[in-house]
């Protein structure tokens, strides 16, 4: 048989590839780069907290507002009731009334049908109180009065509460007399009901010791959940507490997602009727005995210790009384807890973890080095972003086992009105960071559709509805949320270091001689920042390393297992033990046990002490002994990371040019979120900290993906990465190698081309009313076109005829410059990109040669027209209790407000780009 000579000439061709495709590695695979992306769950996607202003709510409004939460890529809702609006009191709903569990089993019946989470405050406002609180249950105070009597003088009186908020609320619990000497009389037995008869033979200083209470109402109350706060340190009251939602939440058993516990503002409250019982069990010694230790006028030298112990009780208490027995509840009932632990006066660590999502939140609005991002000091309040502070609650999740960090975000962002989507995407990406990977915004409002606009508003939100601009481009901004969420509750932590929090230091610190320690976001440059722990975590993150926490009792459940210091959730390759003052001896104890077991663990000095009082003396020299036994076999340094590095555990050098980044472990990889909110471009190789045969970048903004080019160097994975100030992409890294489409790098290849001519410009949608049509030759606010524009909140698209420049360019990059605020692009009638945060570029493809039509609708803020609402003398703050305040908490006007820019402000252009050629 003859073959055809063509089919002769293709054989050796098929071969050649046969051959390379089977010299190709062979755990290679073909991957579509879609299939990269996880299935997206109603978890993955952000969700909101939804106040329902005085309950008045109705099913056809809970209805239409899910649906509009679920069109736009919204997750989930947290239903938090809350203080009403004025002129509806007729649509008030009394709380967990049956009209009201009507409309929480209508949500989530609507919830179940668009696929959407539901989870609710326990409570109404916040913390946890209500009207079931009785005061015997309320939150307590201690209060502390001293009467001096000297030897033979008759003390003949009654002894009541001398602070006047206190007469209706304090009850008298005991009262000592203390000689000189510090020998303690108890003069319980002596009194007849509030009255003492007594003459010493001695001097003495009486005191009489009050169960008070704060008197703290919940705030921000809905109808039905007005009364007392809780008494977080009582197992007795928080039973007590729970009775109304044993008895009406079996309806949403296995419906209701989780309950939620709002951050810890219990304010003074640092006592409970036990809390001397208490005190002897958990200390080992009698308080009574140290009263005068609790007053500045009588403390001697062992009150810090003292006072030490009075708070590690009142740490227990929060945590065994209060989180561990709520969690309990709630799982018994098929509920997930959500909680806020920050403010609590105890360890943060061990309070988080009692939560299925420990949650954390953020402030205000962060200053971020980014070209373009716009910074006002009249519409901004400076936070102090902490990732450290944020850090507590991702790391009691990963050292607990526990899959979802969520935090509380964009609170007080911005002034009313005046919150761009630009400004959210950091403060956004800030988080994520810190570790966690469910986001919640803070928030949205019920509204019904009758509300005129600009509809109810809770202060101190960004306030995502379809009523305000910001709405209109949202759902952007929600799909990069999901991407990135997507990837990040993938997997698991990847942090390789876990660092001690040496939590007996912070509560043995005098910090004013106070009962009660305020461990908050607010409160933390007195209990965190002046720390050897934050300045030792703040130089490992800064060099690259990732950490977790981890605190006194989880360490005594830690085990070395293949050299790895192993915890419930977590494994870790090294140990830090910060300088510190005071360590319990069970935590030396396990420390020396994990170095015996070979575990790496490095100090970064000695204690010197145990914690407390209750024979210190003698527990301090066990705890030398111990130390001065197995000191040989310790590592002790000052410079950490130098012996990080001898120990080989790498760090992950991008820090060193500025990107932030965080790490999570796949079955055949690593995910990186990488981030740069620095001034510079990233264009060039940058190493990671783990080998790879594979890397894919992954672009959450707009969902594309491509295999990135990668090199070898002395065993390490280096990857090409072009990342502009304000951009993020995830990394894939896989340990085999796969094949799917490249990733396309760019380069500029010529000048920039300015987009000239008249511009079109046609107002869509907005309010108070739509300007008339306009035309611009040189693009600046669309404010100064009349009154009505100047007033006009809404969408206008922007029309403009050119001429390609070059037709032989493929590729071109469109820059739009100053854009107030968001940017939906289209080019000859094809949709482009929306455009919703720095830097405003795109990379539009090739033109068509000759003219080319562009349209650019942009979205501004809804701040000119709520100004113009207040010059009208129009009022809209009708709201009970803070009505209305601004970011610094005064009485909110907006007829001040310079007019907020709006549209393309400046100089549209074009750039032409070339793949990039390696």
């Amino acid at each position: 048989m003859r073959l055809n000579n063509k089919l002769i000439g293709i054989i050796p061709g098929i071969l050649v590839f046969a051959l390379l495709s089977c010299l190709k590695s062979p755990d290679t695979s073909s991957t579509d780069p879609s299939e990269l992306w996880p299935g997206v769950t109603s978890t993955m996607k952000p969700w909101t907290r939804w106040w329902w202003m005085g309950n008045a709510v109705d099913k056809e409004n809970i209805t239409r507002r899910l649906e509009e939460f679920a069109k736009a890529g919204i997750g989930g809702v947290e239903i938090s009731p809350i203080y009403g609006v004025k002129g509806y009191e007729e649509r008030f709903l009394r709380y967990l009334s049956p009209e009201w569990m009507e409309m929480l089993i209508h949500t989530l019946d609507e919830a179940d049908r668009l696929g959407l989470g539901v989870d609710m405050i326990l409570g109404t406002g916040w913390p946890f109180g209500g009207p079931q609180v009785e005061p015997e249950f309320a939150s307590g105070k201690i209060f502390i009065q001293t009467y001096k009597i000297n030897a033979g003088e008759k003390f003949l009186q009654r002894i009541t509460i001398e602070e006047p908020d206190q007469v209706e609320l304090a009850r008298l619990q005991y009262v000592f007399a203390f000689n000189n000497d510090g020998q303690k009389k108890d003069l319980g037995p002596l009194m007849v009901k509030d009255r003492l008869d007594w003459t010493p033979d001695k001097d003495y200083i009486l005191y009489a010791i009050f169960m008070g209470k704060t008197g703290q109402q919940v705030k921000r109350s809905a109808p039905g959940g007005e009364g007392f706060t809780l008494d977080h340190f009582s197992e007795d009251a928080l039973r007590d507490f729970l009775e109304p939602y044993d008895q009406s939440l079996g309806p949403v058993q296995n419906r209701l997602r989780a309950v939620f516990n709002d951050s810890y503002e219990v304010y003074a409250a640092d006592y409970t009727p036990r809390f001397f019982e208490e005190f002897r069990e958990r200390r080992g010694y009698d308080l009574s005995d140290h009263i005068p230790q609790l007053t500045p006028e009588t403390a001697g030298k062992d009150a810090l210790r003292i006072l030490s112990d009075y708070r590690e009780t009142l740490s227990d208490l929060v945590l065994e009384g209060f989180s561990e027995n709520w969690t309990q509840w709630a799982r018994e009932n098929t509920f997930r807890t959500k909680y806020q632990a920050h403010g609590c006066p105890g360890n943060l660590l061990d309070i988080y973890a009692t939560a299925d999502i420990p949650e954390c939140e953020s402030f205000y609005a962060s200053k971020f080095d980014i070209p373009g991002l716009r910074w006002e000091e009249s519409d901004a309040r400076e936070a102090q972003p902490d990732i450290i502070m944020q850090k507590f609650a991702s790391s009691a999740a990963h050292i607990s086992g526990k899959e979802l960090t969520s935090s509380e975000t964009l609170t007080w962002l911005r002034e009313h009105f005046n919150a761009a989507l630009s400004q959210c995407k950091p403060e956004v990406e800030q988080i994520l960071l810190s570790g966690v990977n469910h986001v919640f915004f803070h928030g949205s409002t019920y509204y019904p559709d009758e509300a005129e606009w600009p509809g109810w508003k809770f202060y101190a939100s960004v306030n995502f509805v379809p009523s305000y601009t910001i709405w209109h481009d949202a759902p952007s901004m929600f799909e990069y949320i999901t991407r990135c969420q997507s990837m990040l509750q993938s997997g698991r932590s990847d942090n390789e270091l876990l660092v001690y929090w040496p939590f007996h230091d912070v509560i043995g610190s005098d910090l004013e001689g106070q009962l009660l320690l305020h461990i908050a976001i607010n409160t933390k440059d007195k209990w965190m920042v002046p720390t050897p722990f934050y300045k030792l975590v703040s130089t490992l993150m800064e060099q690259g390393y990732s950490v977790d926490f981890v605190s006194d009792r989880f360490l005594e459940k830690a085990s070395v297992e293949n050299g790895k210091i192993r915890l419930p959730g977590m494994d870790y390759e090294a140990l830090i033990i910060p300088d510190c003052r005071n360590m319990p001896l069970a935590t030396m104890r396990s420390l020396a046990g994990l170095t015996e077991s070979e575990g790496r663990v490095v100090f970064g000095g000695l204690p010197e002490s145990v914690p407390g009082y209750h024979m210190h003396t003698e527990r301090t020299v066990q705890l030398l002994d111990m130390i001065a036994e197995v000191k040989k076999d310790l590592i002790i340094t000052q410079d950490v990371p130098a012996v990080l590095d001898d120990m080989g555990i790498q760090r992950e050098t991008m820090k060193d040019v500025g990107l932030d980044f965080i790490r999570r472990d796949m079955e055949d990889g690593k995910v990186y979120y990488l981030v740069n909110h620095t001034p510079n471009e990233i264009d060039g190789y940058i190493t990671l900290g783990c080998p790879a045969k594979s890397v894919v970048i992954m672009d959450p903004q707009t969902g594309i993906s491509g295999q990135a080019r990668i090199k070898s160097r002395k065993g390490d994975t280096e990857v090409y990465l072009q990342l502009k100030p304000g951009q993020a992409f995830l990394l894939r890294t896989f340990e085999t190698g796969i094949n799917t489409v490249e990733w396309e790098y760019f380069e500029e290849t010529g000048a920039r081309v300015e987009i000239s001519g008249t511009w079109e410009i046609q107002f869509l949608s907005g309010g108070p009313s739509l300007p008339e049509n306009a035309q611009m030759q040189e693009l600046k606010s669309w404010t100064g076109l009349s009154h009505r524009a100047e007033a006009f909140s809404g969408t206008a698209r922007y029309t403009i005829q050119f001429d390609n420049p070059d037709p032989e360019v493929t590729h071109w990059l469109l820059d739009l410059g100053d854009v107030r605020e968001s940017a939906r692009i289209r080019i000859n009638g094809k949709s482009i990109a929306c455009l919703w945060s720095v830097p405003f570029t795109v990379e539009i493809g090739m033109l068509q040669e000759g003219n080319n039509t562009l349209e650019i609708e942009v979205t501004n803020l809804s701040a000119n027209r709520l100004r113009d609402l207040e010059l009208r003398g129009i009022e809209w703050k009708i709201f009970y209790e803070i009505n209305m305040v601004n970011r610094h908490y005064k009485e909110f006007d907006a007829t001040g407000w310079d007019l907020m820019p709006s549209g393309l402000l400046g100089e549209v252009s074009i750039t032409p780009l070339s793949k990039k050629i390696f």
